[in-house]
């Protein structure tokens, strides 16, 4: 693997017959060999294919063959489990230069999703997997732990930094308690990258990136006492947001600016093969508060083929002596077709979308009529559940659900509906599934009660599946 070079079959059934059983713990000497081959790049695909055609891989390894061959039950994957699990440690190879102990990156990447071959969490199950291999393996128990930690967490960075809201200390804290260190830290980002980056191209993006990259940071800071205790003070208006306020505010209506940009290759979660350069734009909009402007926002822009990437609102204060309060909603969203609609076509939508006269859903049932539909073919229910201890400023809801267009407009009808007040989205997509959590308080501005909480998560699913 590490000269490239292709192993003969002739090689591998020689190595079959003639290898004894490794002693357990290994040796230190087959410890680094295999560290070596998984830290080979590229063709250590078909070198280890080579050695798991005669069946070593499961001498070696014996979960392997729960993982054999398995097929993801994610469409976002595009390999089976066992190569994925490969593909994921080619990628590791290339970060092994940004971490301090590129061996556990390597056999954490390898290991990983080796949970998927049992019921239940397979990070749960992977968990308990990694403890007893790296041990065989030949690992200190220092080691193991940390190898153990890598594979239960191996998921918390990306849906953390995508679902939660990171100027919430409570949101650092729960990382930074999981993660236990800076040293663990380091290699769960990489291995972050790694797996994401070996999943498909639905999976990571730079705006994913840069969101990990924003809560390591803060996770690091944390660990090492320099993190504050209490919630950050909001983000300084800038010119451009004060001016949009005073304008929504004078006029009494919603005014929009747009920043349109292209994006870099990866930066959709669905490339089309063939299809022009995605383009990606800034939305910000001032709307005088007032019931209704979730669900509105969201239904326009879907109306116009808009994808939300992100989403944040929240109340700006006006300058001394103007009594009133002016909502800013800053989104991130692509253009479907490559089309930018004009700001002033979004404006005239939302101002009739505010009022009543624009029907959203019967625009939006057109479309979804519009769409092709493959018979026969159902899926999975949306789930909605209250994310415990997420904040404490905030109740958090969790939405998993089948993506479409229009989703984030029926969620954001519903919680209106429910007469909660919504202080963030944070908006994610892979595939055909979407994941958003909505930062809600009540009238007063505080978390709901938990039966409350509850009764607002039941009635959302209800309207979702209905």
């Amino acid at each position: 693997a590490q000269a490239g070079l292709p192993l003969s079959l002739h090689a591998v059934r020689r190595i079959a017959a003639a290898a004894r059983p490794l002693p357990t713990p290994w040796p230190a000497e087959a410890r680094e060999q295999l560290v070596t081959l998984l830290g080979s790049g590229r063709p250590t695909v078909d070198v280890w294919e080579a050695l798991e055609a005669e069946g070593l891989i499961t001498r070696l390894l014996p979960d392997w063959e729960r993982v054999r061959c398995r097929p993801q039950r994610n469409a976002v994957h595009l390999w089976t489990v066992d190569r994925h699990l490969i593909e994921t440690a080619v990628r590791a190879s290339e970060f092994t230069r940004r971490v301090h102990r590129p061996d556990l990156l390597l056999v954490a990447a390898l290991l990983h999703d080796i949970g998927k071959g049992w019921p239940g969490d397979h990070s749960v199950a992977g968990e308990i997997i990694v403890k007893d291999a790296a041990a065989r393996i030949g690992f200190d128990r220092e080691d193991v732990s940390v190898l153990a930690t890598l594979v239960r967490h191996h998921l918390l960075l990306v849906e953390t930094a995508t679902r939660r809201d990171l100027d919430d200390p409570a949101t650092v804290r729960s990382v930074a308690e999981a993660v236990g260190s800076p040293g663990t830290l380091e290699l769960l980002h990489a291995l972050t990258e790694a797996d994401a980056l070996a999943t498909g191209p639905a999976a990571w993006s730079s705006w994913r990136a840069s969101l990990v990259a924003d809560l390591v940071k803060r996770v690091a800071a944390m660990l090492s006492g320099d993190a504050p205790e209490e919630p950050r003070a909001a983000a300084p208006s800038t010119a451009e947001q004060e001016r949009l306020a005073m304008e929504a505010f004078r006029t009494g209506g919603p005014v929009l600016a747009l920043h349109a940009r292209r994006e870099p290759p990866g930066e959709r979660e669905e490339e089309q093969p063939g299809g022009p350069e995605p383009l990606g734009v800034e939305l910000l909009i001032a709307v005088p508060d007032q019931p209704g402007v979730l669900p509105a926002v969201a239904g326009v822009l879907a109306v116009h083929r808009l994808t939300v990437r992100t989403a944040e609102l929240r109340a700006l204060d006006l300058p001394d002596g103007v009594e009133g309060s002016v909502l800013l909603l800053n989104w991130r969203v692509a253009a479907e077709y490559g089309s930018l609609p004009q700001a002033a076509r979004l404006r005239a939508d939302l101002v009739r979308a505010l009022d009543g006269s624009l029907d959203i859903a019967g625009r939006l049932a057109e479309r979804d009529a519009a769409y092709p539909r493959r018979r026969g073919v159902v899926a999975p229910p949306p789930r909605v559940t209250v994310a415990p201890a997420a904040s404490r400023h905030a109740t958090v809801i969790e939405v998993r659900a089948q993506d479409r267009p229009g989703l984030l407009h029926r969620i954001g009808r519903a919680l209106e509906e429910a007469d909660v007040r919504v202080r963030s989205a944070h908006v994610s997509t892979l595939g055909a599934n979407a994941v958003d959590a909505f930062y809600v308080t009540g009238d007063e501005g505080v978390p709901l009660p938990g039966e409350e909480a509850a009764s607002v998560a039941r009635k959302l699913e209800e309207m979702l599946r209905g």
